[in-house]
């Protein structure tokens, strides 16, 4: 499985239930990695979403506790062993785990690689993603040149984890 994620430079990912910023270069790079593949969020994520519908073109695999939400669209999970089930069937490489906080947290185990598009700059989130550089399993393979959007600097990282000994 593989993270996608866009982070600032204290690794926050979002403020007040949405993203940090909009970039459409990262927007371009989500959509075309996940199209036609399997994305699992949490309920915030989704709802997060233009008028809280799933992606299109997507497998939506939605992880909540509440047994009551069902939206049209997802494939409900109630427990990371519900949502490890749902993907059997799909080709790890397929499948993006794209937030939020708690989900990314939980599934961080389970990945593989990790898609983040760095932005060098403080954009006072209250969420957060864990900080990748601090952790001795996880390694930059590729970065991408330097980016601008309207004075954002930003860039491309991939992250993988170590191969165990």
């Amino acid at each position: 499985m593989k993270i996608i994620v866009a982070v600032d430079r204290d690794w926050g990912i979002g403020r007040d239930g949405g993203l940090l910023t909009h970039l459409p270069e990262d927007m371009k790079f989500f959509r075309t990695a996940t199209k036609n593949k399997v994305v699992v969020m949490g309920r915030k994520t989704l709802e997060s979403f233009p008028e809280g519908k799933p992606l299109k073109n997507r497998v939506n695999i939605l992880l909540t506790g509440n047994h009551n939400y069902c939206p049209e669209g997802t494939v409900i999970c109630h427990s990371v062993e519900d949502v490890l089930e749902a993907v059997r069937g799909y080709d790890p490489e397929d499948v993006y785990i794209i937030g939020g906080q708690s989900v990314y947290e939980q599934f961080l185990p389970y990945c593989e690689t990790a898609y983040v598009t760095y932005m060098n700059a403080e954009l006072s989130p209250d969420t957060y993603f864990i900080n990748l550089d601090e952790k001795e399993d996880w390694e930059i393979t590729q970065v991408s040149e330097e980016k601008v959007y309207e004075s954002l600097h930003f860039e491309f990282r991939t992250y993988k984890k170590k191969e165990k000994i």
